[in-house]
């Protein structure tokens, strides 16, 4: 069925006027980027208040937390009543003449109430509380039919091989597309297109789709972002680029994304953006993946964007714009071949334009077996957020005939699309080898052809060794058992089956106890594992740039420890439990003692700030743990539990360390910050909640922004008036720190006497892991980490007296995997970071401090090890709080030595505390004696009593530095 796009627009008003309707305030504009660029800082974006949501009607349940499946229909049609938001007259989407969020429901529920082709879903909301539509076209269905469709989908992935020889299967099964759109809010024309086109296939004569549809489910994201598209924002509401989040799920909108991935299990799948003023369609240029099945993904998806192409060009879309494949041009018309062309990337853009990172949506979609593309609609818009009416007209009818050509091709190829999703999974489950995609290869490739004449050398995947599994350690090999268990979270959240070893096990040659965990590399998610888990590869002699970020391991970057073990060919695995949570951290020890708890993950760092907002005293010592008294066990139990983290009673070194002056007290700080989306909330996500944004502008109106606060982060540039420069020094002087990152940190801590050097800048598009190495005496060196991300690196040199280096980066190999080579001079690469200072400290003669990263310890909130760096850092610098008290012990003996004479014998016992100890020795209640215990602990006096029973006891009243005791009764009796 080939079919005719048209665009027309549902009249909603008689909709919007009956149904209840829901109001969302609008928040504040943020700089944008065309395409799928780097994003810009978007600081000054704000979420909504969560009670912008004022009613709600039927509206499907909200998932139950983070890992949370979607739930799909049990039939379809599925035609649930959806919640309608009021007009918001702000709307940017209005400036083009383009549909607005709150259209959205009122079209679809129109639609479905005179069609039972169309189902409609809720599949979460977005940061601001909008509803997420997943829009199903297909023939009706039964909940029988439904159900034989969910067994064959997850036959598919669970037993391939199964799925291939199943006749029935490869006859009955409905294969799915997916379209998405507008995950750039102010990339809107895709979502308008969307709609025509569901419009188009739930309107046309069923003679003409019956095939299509009961042979397919065609599946349609319509707005990934609706708060952007109102607020004409490429952003979210919290102000990440939500196509670059895919990997990190900072965003309640790429959570949704991955679910509904990992739901439909899409063939293929496009995601649509704009503006590169000429219609773009991947399959991506070099360097490509080494962990995607490119031999199973790129021929149907370049033959795709070559139908695409002729379509579009045959369509003569008025004000469309063209591509000239010999000069490189963007043309308003066809003037002959070499003009009749879009771009599509993996044949006309050598290097800058790649699919490689996981963090796209199309790039993330292709582990599942789907070959993918991000599409890039033409027409530009004035600035960024509106656009024209007539760009739009034009982009909404381009992408409406892409659509339609997309969904054309793919009814066309759709079991050659199956088959290679079913291969794509049998090769993960059954271990075999990862065989990389290479010039010498290409020709015994099957299926369509178009791109082999195009491979070259620059194309080759690079060779990947796929292990027999990753290990989680749990126990004293792991570096942070709060970050451990987030990693197993976010694999778990990706559908990557993990599970606990059932007893303690060699693997690879390498001890671990019982119940840690082991990611099985034989499962059919293998690519997307790999991807995620291992450290990638140093591509910088590869291609001359890259479009966003070349290396992200969670291995490497998100604090816990993980070992790759083994070679995916090898034997089975010792016995083990596949798990759908990570196992809770154990019970609190009882009361009456003094506890600890380590200082090594975000989540560690979440319940210290709980804590100390909550007026509980906290030590940490120079091990980097934390300590708290035996009378906040209450309250540390109650955090330990929401945030899953192991406490464990003090040791006698532990509490000896609450009176070594090396140790700190915390406090709650109060952070005044310079920065942007990715400062923000980094800051909150370890629970920082004491919050003041600043910048040079708000600074010079009011210092006391700064000067009120306890401490100063600097993320972004701040150059202040001399009346707020003042201000500022003065508060340094008074023993105030500074801490942040990149050379704007370093300038600004220079520029008030805490740090003194040179700052070095890297090439500013280098990015990736590096190897660090921390000194022992450095303030990073409890739970040390190993590796860090930069983008850019910045490193320190020529350091005063006063400053030295917490951090360096390693000397003989600093840049492991990622992108990052040396510019023109010779002198911004790796090899002259060698060595030299990746963090430094000051400070000052009034005690003031100074911690500055060169290290991206906060970049789109994606390092969770980097996290806890910036977090030591911070509470190292911070201002001091109430100490900890360390506990005592008082025993009373008592001895008669005459008719009515005892010899009354007190120990005193306070670890670290030196000095004469008052106690108090009382008889029932009342004071009998005073004694001082000298330096000793023990002192001996001798009373005389009445006749009757005594019940004497000593009581050592609290310090400054310790707690008070009393020692058991001692009971005497007088005759």
């Amino acid at each position: 069925m080939n079919l005719v796009p048209r665009l027309s627009v549902i009249a909603a008003s008689a909709a919007l006027a009956t149904l209840t309707m829901v109001g969302l305030a609008p928040t504040a504009t943020a700089a944008e980027d065309d395409g799928r660029g780097r994003e810009a800082d978007t600081s000054a974006t704000r979420p909504l208040p969560p009670d912008a949501r004022i009613d709600e009607r039927g509206v499907a349940p909200e998932l139950a937390g983070p890992s949370a499946a979607l739930e799909m229909p049990a039939s379809y049609p599925h035609e649930p009543q959806l919640t309608v938001y009021q007009d918001n007259p702000g709307d940017a989407s209005d400036t083009g003449g383009l549909l607005g969020h709150d259209d959205l429901a009122p079209m679809l529920m129109d639609l479905m109430e005179t069609s039972n082709r169309l189902s409609v879903q809720v599949v979460g909301q977005s940061t601001s509380g909008r509803d997420l539509y997943l829009a199903t076209v297909t023939a009706p269905e039964t909940a029988a039919q439904t159900a034989q469709q969910t067994a064959w989908r997850e036959l598919i992935k669970e037993d391939p091989e199964a799925a291939a020889a199943d006749e029935e299967l490869q006859a009955g099964y409905k294969t799915p597309i997916w379209i998405s759109a507008n995950i750039h809010g102010n990339e809107w024309e895709g979502t308008d297109a969307a709609m025509a086109t569901i419009e188009d296939l739930v309107t046309a004569p069923w003679n003409e789709v019956s095939a299509l549809l009961r042979e397919h489910r065609i599946y349609f994201s319509l707005s990934l972002n609706p708060d952007g598209r109102t607020l004409g924002t490429r952003a979210t509401a919290q102000g990440l680029d939500a196509n670059r989040d895919l990997i990190t799920n900072t965003t309640p909108e790429t959570l949704s994304f991955i679910r509904t991935a990992h739901a439909i299990q899409p063939l293929y799948s496009a995601d649509f953006h704009g503006y590169t003023r000429v219609l773009q369609v991947e399959p991506g240029g070099p360097p490509h993946g080494e962990n995607y099945e490119y031999d199973l993904f790129l021929p149907q998806a370049y033959a795709m964007a070559l139908a695409v192409e002729e379509d579009v060009v045959a369509a003569a879309i008025p004000g469309n714009t063209y591509f000239n494949v010999e000069s490189g041009e963007v043309v308003p018309e066809v003037t002959g071949p070499e003009t009749a062309h879009i771009k599509i990337p993996y044949r006309d853009t050598p290097s800058g334009w790649d699919d490689y990172p996981p963090i796209f949506t199309a790039q993330y979609a292709a582990f599942f077996g789907a070959s993918t593309s991000t599409v890039e609609l033409p027409k530009s818009r004035p600035n960024s957020n509106s656009q024209t009416p007539a760009n739009a007209a034009i982009n909404v009818a381009v992408a409406e005939q892409t659509m339609t050509s997309m969904i054309d091709y793919f009814n066309s190829a759709s079991d050659d699309f199956l088959g290679n999703q079913i291969e794509t999974f049998r090769r993960g489950v059954a271990g075999e080898a990862k065989d990389s995609l290479t010039l010498e290869e290409i020709e015994a490739v099957p299926g369509p052809d178009q791109w082999k004449p195009l491979w070259d050398v620059a194309d080759n995947q690079d060779p990947v060794v796929v292990p027999r599994a990753y290990v989680i350690p749990v126990g004293d090999a792991q570096r942070s058992q709060s970050d451990a268990r987030r990693l197993v979270e976010q694999l778990l959240l990706h559908d990557i089956e993990v599970g606990t070893l059932d007893a303690a096990a060699t693997i690879a040659g390498k001890s671990y106890p019982a119940g840690s965990y082991v990611v099985d590399m034989h499962q059919p998610l293998r690519g997307l594992a790999n991807s995620l888990l291992d450290l990638g590869t140093d591509i910088s002699d590869k291609v001359p740039s890259m479009y966003d970020i070349s290396a992200w391991s969670y291995s490497y970057l998100w604090g816990a420890t993980v070992d790759k073990a083994g070679l995916t060919e090898e034997g089975s695995l010792p016995a083990t439990t596949p798990v759908t949570a990570p196992k809770p951290a154990g019970p609190v020890p009882a009361h009456g003692k003094h506890l600890t708890f380590d200082l090594a993950g975000v989540a560690d760092y979440q319940a210290l700030n709980q804590l100390l907002e909550a007026g509980v005293e906290v030590a940490m010592p120079t091990d980097g743990s934390a300590i708290v008294g035996p009378d906040d066990r209450g309250e540390l139990a109650a955090v330990a539990s929401e945030l899953d983290i192991e406490v464990e009673a003090a040791s006698a070194a532990d509490l000896a360390a609450l009176t070594a002056e090396e140790t700190r007290f915390l406090s709650d700080l109060t952070v005044a910050y310079v920065g942007n989306q990715d400062d923000r909330l980094s800051l909150t996500e370890l629970g920082f909640d004491d919050l003041v944004a600043v910048n040079a502008a708000s600074v010079n109106a009011d210092p006391t922004l700064v000067t009120g606060a306890d401490i100063l982060w600097i993320g972004g540039a701040f150059s202040v008036d001399q009346t707020a420069r003042d201000a500022i020094q003065a508060w340094v002087d008074a023993g105030h720190s500074i801490v942040g990152r990149t050379h704007r940190a370093f300038e600004v801590a220079a520029s008030y006497g805490l740090v003194s050097g040179t700052v070095v800048p890297g090439n500013g598009a280098g990015n990736g892991i590096v190897a660090v190495d921390t000194p022992a005496d450095s303030i990073l060196a409890p739970y040390a980490q190993d590796h860090s991300f930069i983008y850019p690196a910045y490193w320190f040199t020529d350091l005063g007296a006063s400053t030295t280096a917490a951090q360096t980066y390693d000397a003989e190999d600093p840049f492991l995997a990622g992108h990052w080579r040396a510019g023109d001079a010779g002198t911004d690469g790796p090899a002259s970071a060698a060595g030299k200072a990746s963090v430094v400290v000051g400070e000052a003669e009034s005690g003031a401090k100074a911690v500055v990263f060169g290290t991206s310890v906060f970049f789109r909130t994606h390092p969770k090890g980097g996290l806890s760096q910036a977090a030591r850092a911070l509470f190292w610098a911070g201002p001091e709080g109430d100490v900890v008290k360390v506990p005592s012990t008082t025993t009373l003996k008592a001895r008669k030595v005459a008719p009515r004479k005892v010899r009354l014998t007190v120990k005193v016992t306070v670890p670290g505390v030196s000095g004469d100890f008052r106690v108090v020795v009382t008889d029932k209640g009342e004071v009998l004696r005073r004694i001082t215990v000298p330096e000793s602990g023990v002192a001996s006096v001798t009373v005389k009593l009445p006749r009757g029973t005594h019940r004497l006891k000593a009581s050592l009243p609290a310090g400054d530095q310790y707690l008070g005791s009393t020692s058991e009764v001692a009971v005497v009796r007088i005759r």
